[in-house]
């Protein structure tokens, strides 16, 4: 993965997509990602999910933040069933709905590698504008940022529901 910008939709997916697959590759125990609701993330898309499910073994954990689930239930259900396959390395967090998220980047995607890092950042859905960025510096920032987030959070997105 190289540092770059970009300003289309179609660039936030395929990065993503391949932020996801170099996770894969390099063996990134942990996986951070933000989003008001994930709707406009690729998650139903084969390369998405494949590169999840190689990134997937044991000792690996992928810690979801959203402000809710709903929509990616009705909008990614291949995800969903991904969601309860992989429960085992799946955090689901829903963020309290009275926090100010004046300063938080539309979407987020931190990958940290043994030896590198990647972040993913869209800072404009409308226009999607955002950047890939490799500077350790950056995930420090994004790290601490997600961290704060998440202590003000509850487990949400359960892996499977209980009928009664």
């Amino acid at each position: 993965m190289n540092a770059q910008s970009f300003s289309s939709r179609a660039d936030f997916e395929r990065l993503l997509t391949d932020a996801l697959t170099w996770a894969a590759e390099q063996g990134c125990r942990e996986l951070y990602a933000w989003d008001a609701n994930f709707v406009d993330w690729p998650l139903s898309s084969a390369q998405p999910l494949a590169a999840l499910a190689a990134w997937a073994r044991p000792g690996r954990h992928l810690h979801l933040l959203a402000l809710q689930y709903d929509d990616i239930v009705r909008r990614h259900p291949r995800f969903v069933r991904w969601r309860r396959d992989y429960a085992h390395c799946v955090t689901a967090r829903a963020v309290e709905p009275e926090i100010r998220l004046e300063a938080a980047p539309e979407s987020l995607l931190v990958a940290v590698a043994p030896e590198s890092t990647v972040t993913l950042r869209l800072f404009d859905r409308h226009l999607w504008r955002g950047e890939v960025s490799l500077d350790a510096a950056q995930r420090l920032r994004s790290l601490e940022w997600f961290d704060a987030l998440a202590q003000r959070s509850s487990d949400s997105f359960a892996p499977t529901t209980l009928g009664l």
